[in-house]
């Protein structure tokens, strides 16, 4: 196979394909992170005795602190499951990127983002959306459409 050769592409996704992949990354990137910010503030650093031995450095106390923190946080399904989907998410953005439009693709999958927090803090931590936020969002929603009409 000549690697200078174009790639065979097979048929362009539809339109439906298109909306659920865009649907799909906003959703990920959205929804997971409250529910992720929720698990971490819920999380209580057990006590470990290298952090307070006075024989360790500053600086290694610093660096297992942080270790141990990461560790701690990742360890509890309530921050590592939506932390896997919204990795997810960036996976399927980046499959979007090499076969989307680059200008319409960054500001849908963002747009989308921003939604789908907004209904992840609704929904994890019982936020109410004011009138102000159901507005900005309509706003955004026309902008996306304003977007995808420039393009056509």
């Amino acid at each position: 196979m000549d690697p200078d050769a174009p790639m065979a592409s097979g048929p362009e996704p539809g339109v439906f394909r298109w909306i659920m992949g865009f649907l799909l990354v906003g959703a990920c990137w959205g929804l997971t992170t409250p529910f992720m910010r929720k698990a971490a503030m819920n999380y209580t650093p057990p006590q470990r005795p290298a952090l307070t031995d006075p024989n360790n450095s500053w600086l290694k106390k610093k660096v297992l602190g942080v270790l141990y923190a990461v560790i701690g946080v990742l360890s509890r399904p309530a921050y590592a499951i939506p932390l896997l989907l919204n990795v997810t998410g960036s996976v399927w953005f980046f499959i979007l990127i090499g076969k989307a439009e680059l200008s319409l693709t960054v500001p849908i999958t963002n747009s989308l983002a921003f939604l789908f927090t907004v209904l992840g803090e609704w929904w994890a931590e019982k936020k109410v959306i004011s009138r102000d936020t159901w507005i900005g969002m309509a706003f955004v929603l026309g902008g996306i459409g304003l977007c995808v009409q420039s393009k056509s």
